[in-house]
């Protein structure tokens, strides 16, 4: 099992932190640094300038948003930072979300399985450098009846295939994540549950394309703080986890509740959205149970820390992304340090 590191969304206020991150996470051997966009900042423009200043450290979309761009945009950006890092770009692809979709891009979020597929298609058919025609419900190159013609990439990536992901949460999307893509983006990963919310959709997709999980990269982010008091460790990702349980959607359409009553927690799923929807997160923060904080981060001193890496090791996990708390750069550096530590003490190194 491999470790990376994700940095989230650029623009919080700890940007030069975040550059410092990422060069010590390429310092200790990290494997990949993750970075990510929802209506802030975009994700190409903080690869390009983490992997200008890092020398081994794979660099990745976490995610990409599908509305965002066209396919052809995205195998052009994709074969770009693959060029400029020397091979190290992971392309990370994502639906995004209704509010996100239809309100910051104007694209409709309806049929996301069918836009994802030919989504996919197009990229991959772009960036292995075919001539790109395609005929589907969501897009037609060239169109029909103009003076557009079939064009390929001019740009010559590193590798003759860049490793492809898709976030997913939902069963179908996991499924079909299986069958299409390289690599799985996964939140909220709890090995006790891997089975059901997860591997099993993953393995059923897989199957579909011919294929096993062998060799297939399961890249769970996980939040992590080290320290004595394993309480007070988990009340420091209650915001965090009320905000995606609570209200990352609407009541109708939230993927990381359904995913939280997937794990058992259907009762406490709904009271917190309840809650967190009637405008009492401090409620809504409350209300998470610890075991499903504990379950689905990495908490404690080392020692249990790297139990919990086995633990994520043995329910599949190939590549651990890291996601340290901590408010200066200081203590989040030491939690990069503290990761490899516990890794090695694991024996997953």
């Amino acid at each position: 099992m491999r470790l990376g590191i994700n940095l989230g969304y650029w623009g919080a206020g700890m940007d030069a932190d975040n550059l410092a991150v990422a060069r010590e996470a390429d310092r200790l051997g990290y494997a990949v640094c993750w970075a990510a966009e929802a209506y802030g900042s975009d994700a190409p423009t903080v690869l390009s300038w983490v992997a200008a200043q890092t020398e081994r450290i794979d660099v990745g979309s976490a995610i990409l948003q599908i509305p965002a761009r066209t396919p052809t945009m995205t195998a052009m950006t994709a074969a770009t930072l693959d060029s400029l890092s020397g091979g190290r770009f992971r392309l990370g692809l994502g639906v995004s979300g209704p509010q996100v979709s239809e309100g910051w891009y104007g694209v409709k979020f309806d049929k996301p399985l069918a836009r994802t597929r030919e989504y996919v298609e197009i990229v991959r058919k772009a960036m292995s450098r075919e001539r790109v025609t395609h005929e589907g419900a969501h897009w037609t190159l060239p169109l029909p009846d103009g003076p557009g013609k079939p064009l390929k990439l001019t740009v010559h990536p590193v590798r003759e295939r860049i490793p492809l992901y898709i976030a997913a949460i939902g069963p179908k999307n996991l499924e079909q994540t299986g069958e299409l893509a390289d690599g799985a983006l996964v939140v909220f990963f709890a090995p006790e549950h891997a089975e059901e919310t997860t591997l099993g959709a993953l393995r059923a997709g897989r199957a579909k394309a011919g294929k096993d999980l062998d060799g297939f990269d399961l890249v769970p982010t996980v939040p992590m703080a080290v320290g004595d008091d394993v309480d007070a460790l988990a009340n420091l990702f209650r915001p965090y986890t009320a905000l995606y349980v609570g209200g990352m959607g609407s009541a109708k359409q939230n993927f990381y509740n359904k995913l939280a009553q997937r794990m058992g927690y259907e009762k406490e799923a709904a009271e917190i959205q309840e809650k967190y929807l009637a405008g009492d997160k401090a409620g809504a923060a409350a209300a998470i149970p610890r075991e499903l904080i504990d379950s689905t981060a990495l908490l404690g001193p080392v020692e249990r820390i790297a139990d919990r890496m086995q633990a994520y090791a043995d329910a599949g996990t190939t590549t651990l992304s890291l996601a340290p708390a901590g408010f200066t750069l200081d203590e989040r550096i030491a939690n990069l340090r503290t990761g490899i530590e516990a890794l090695e003490l694991a024996g997953l190194a």
